[in-house]
Formats: C-alpha cells, structure tokens, sequence
C-alpha cells in the first residue's frame, strides 16, 4: 500500500539555520540589488528554490568519502574510484572531469563548435546555448510542439521532434552539424523527460547521417525513472539499466555533477571518440587541470562517486518525484497555471498565463519571481524572455514560453517548508492584477539574467 504522506526517505543529520525576514525588509533588499534575485545575499531568502544545482545536502556517506579524499595532483586513487562510478552508469571509453557542467560544455563546443557549425537539440538550456554560441556556432531547439504547450500533457514533453530533426539535417547539410544533442530532463521546457523511444529513434537518425549523438545527462536518473513510470514495457526495469540503456545510444555526453550526481561542485565530459578526447584533454590542460582531477579536489571526486550509487535508489527516485509533484499539484488545484505534467526537480507557473496583462517584453516572468520573494521570501529563477529573449545578432524576441521556475534542491527542504510555498504562491495569486512589468537598465554580453539590473514599469 502506497500511503499519502510522503516521507523522506532519510533522517536530517545536520542543520542549517533560515533567517526569518519581513515583506518590509524583502522589499529594500530587492530593490538594491536591481530586481535581480541572483543578486540577492542568500541570507535573505527564507525558502532558495532559484535552481537545484549544487544545492542539495549531501549524504552522511558522502562526508565519509570526502575524508577519504586523495589529493595527489596526478593519478590519486579518488580519481580511479570516480572514473569506476561514472563508467558503471555511462560505459564511454573516455571520461574526462571537469568543476562543473558548464566547464564540460565549453571544452566540447571549443572542439566542435566554430562559424557556420549548427548543433540541434530538443531544447538547449542556458549555458549551453551559450556556450555554443560563443564558439560561433548556432544553437536550435527541436523540441515537439507539445513541449511548446505549458498546459499539454504529453508524458514526454521533452521529445525531440524526429521529423523535423531529419528534415533539418537533408537542408542544413551534414557537414555543418558536428553534434546533435538531448537535454535530459529538458529543464528549459519545463523538467520534462525524454521517452527511450524517442532516445532510440533520434539515435537511429544520427547512425544514419553519421552525425555523433550527445547527452546534456544531468538529471538522468530522473529521466529514467519517469521513463520507468510512464512508458509502456519499462516499469519491471531496474533505474541503472535504463540509464546504462539511455548512454548506450550516444556516443557522448556532458554532465553537471551539482544536479543527479548528487554533488556540490563537479562535471565531466564523456565520449568514445578517441581523436576528439585527445583535443579535449589538451582543452582541460589549458582551462580546468590535469585529466585525473580536472578542477576538482580528490575529495570531491569521492563524494560524487558516492553519489552515483545514491541518487538511482528507487527509494530515493520515488520521494523524490512524487515531493516535486506535491508541490505542482498544489498550485494547480488552487488554479495556479503550471506546466504539466509536472516535471522531476521543479515546479514551473507559466507567467504567461499567471500574468496576462504583462507583455513579453516586460518580461512576467521576472515580475512574478521578483513579487515571490517580496511576498514570502521564495526565490525562484525566469526561464522566459529575460533569459532567452536576447539573439546574438543584438535584437530581442519573446521565448516560446514565460516561465517562473520553483528548482527544488536534493534532500534539502521538508513538507512544511513547501507547505509554506504554497501558502506564499496563494498571496501571489490573490495579488496578481496588481504586478507590474520591468525594463532592463543593464545588461551583460551574455547570459544576461544572472547579472543584469531592473526597474519596475
């Protein structure tokens, strides 16, 4: 018997204290660090659902591992024991580590990218894009219409739309794509995951065209285990056979380890593509540090080997996915719109619809994260036009959707915290008519939502 509660499966160890702050306070505080809630001082914030990157609580085991760290410069057994942890989950002949998933992005997309390059994938998430697009080359997102539809609820909205994938092959041409990609779960449409189905038929594609396949894999056990749930033949399988499954289909993959792995800091960079590692470990050379630590401590290579083992618990994986939806499920019964179905490590209002009287390019999506943390303190993070509006030609368009995403952190907050969530989106909600629209007064080059500044309209 399945009961209602929703227990963690784990007993809190340590603790962390949360200052208690006013709508007064919260108020000047925004406002000094121009509307941007990257800005803020984490101090002040009561309940930091801004991303699950990094910010979850590691484990009792993973502290003990961290004792066992090694820190030779070359060859430390941490290093070994890590390369052994990432090969029992993805078996790529070469896996090369780097301090964070962005790190890896850039050593690949430095390696393949360059002018007149294109990489698709069913939605590239922010750095990403970026870093494609620093390399010169052109990020484009194929996801399924229904991953464009906040209210859709296709079981994997994260699918790449083959039809389109090959038809943008035969008129881009092969040799002006030197990698497709696949967003694991697609964070940018939502959380959504990918069917293995649709994994094995963008897999086929790229064999045909002789194009290399690569994994944005950092929630992969989440991916797997809503491949697990919802697709028909799968929910026997055991979650580390459908991962070892997923990275048999590609011929490469890039990782935050801050995300699944269950880690504060760390990434890697996996292929089989002997030449192409080659080019990459001289890139980590240059950038990151030797290939056996590659901008890690020895003591963080242990606690992400750990980690692997922990986060494919179907104990884990079941309160995971189920607390996420507690929340989603929640604010869409008090009419709230979120995108559905709700995804594995966030909860994501669509400002769009939350918002109606704010255009796009007054960007709703800041204005509700900004009245969420005025209201109760919650800091979330605008996947919207703020985000994704500004082209590399200079010119800004809306994003396909104005999204407010609430990132819940691993092992991190219990039900009464998110209890409190929901009463925060409620006040929200009652008090929607009133937000306003901002403008930008400053901004950066690139990935702009981290540092620009605001004023309200």
């Amino acid at each position: 018997m399945e009961f209602k509660t929703i227990i963690e499966p784990f007993k809190i160890h340590s603790v962390a204290p949360i200052a208690m702050t006013t709508e007064v306070q919260r108020e000047q505080y925004i406002k000094s660090v121009g509307f941007n809630l990257f800005s803020l001082h984490s101090d002040d914030v009561l309940i930091d659902l801004l991303t699950d990157s990094g910010t979850g609580a590691m484990s009792r085991n993973q502290w003990a591992a961290i004792q066992h760290g090694d820190e030779s410069y070359a060859g430390s057994p941490s290093w070994l024991i890590f390369e052994a942890a990432v090969k029992n989950l993805f078996p790529y002949e070469h896996v090369i580590p780097t301090h964070q998933g962005r790190a890896a992005e850039k050593i690949l997309f430095t390696a393949i990218g360059g002018s007149g390059k294109v990489i698709p994938s069913n939605t590239h998430f922010d750095t990403t894009r970026a870093n494609i697009e620093y390399s010169k080359a052109e990020a484009v997102d194929l996801v399924i219409p229904e991953g464009r539809d906040p209210s859709s609820l296709h079981p994997f909205k994260g699918n790449m739309d083959v039809v389109e994938l090959e038809k943008f092959i035969n008129e881009t041409g092969v040799a002006h794509i030197p990698a497709v990609m696949m967003t694991i779960t697609n964070n940018s449409g939502g959380g959504q995951p990918v069917s293995l189905a649709n994994l094995k038929a963008v897999s086929a594609i790229c064999k045909k065209y002789g194009i290399p396949f690569f994994l944005d894999a950092c929630r992969f056990a989440e991916n797997a285990w809503f491949i697990r749930e919802r697709e028909e033949g799968q929910s026997e399988r055991d979650v580390i056979e459908i991962v070892r499954e997923i990275a048999s289909l590609a011929d490469g993959m890039t990782m935050s380890a801050k995300k699944d792995p269950l880690g504060n800091i760390g990434g890697w960079l996996a292929m089989n593509d002997e030449a192409l590692a080659s080019v990459c470990r001289n890139l980590l050379i240059l950038t990151e540090g030797f290939p056996t630590y590659g901008g890690l401590a020895g003591r963080d290579l242990e606690a992400l080997a750990v980690g692997l083992t922990e986060v494919v618990s179907h104990d884990y994986l079941r309160y995971r996915i189920r607390s996420t939806a507690y929340l989603g499920n929640a604010l869409a019964e008090m009419g709230i719109p979120v995108v559905q179905p709700i995804g594995g490590h966030a909860v994501y209002i669509d400002a769009k619809a939350f918002l109606p009287h704010i255009p796009p390019l007054q960007y709703p999506g800041q204005s509700l994260a900004i009245e969420l943390y005025k209201v109760g303190g919650v800091r979330g993070c605008e996947i919207g036009t703020v985000m994704f509006g500004r082209k590399p030609d200079g010119s800004e368009v809306p994003a396909a959707m104005e999204l407010v995403r609430l990132a819940i952190p691993r092992r991190t907050y219990t039900q009464s915290h998110i209890d409190y969530v929901i009463e925060v989106c409620a006040e929200v909600a009652n008090r929607a008519s009133q937000f306003r629209g901002y403008k930008i007064v400053k901004e950066p080059a690139a990935l702009r939502h981290f540092t620009s500044q605001f004023a309200p309209l």
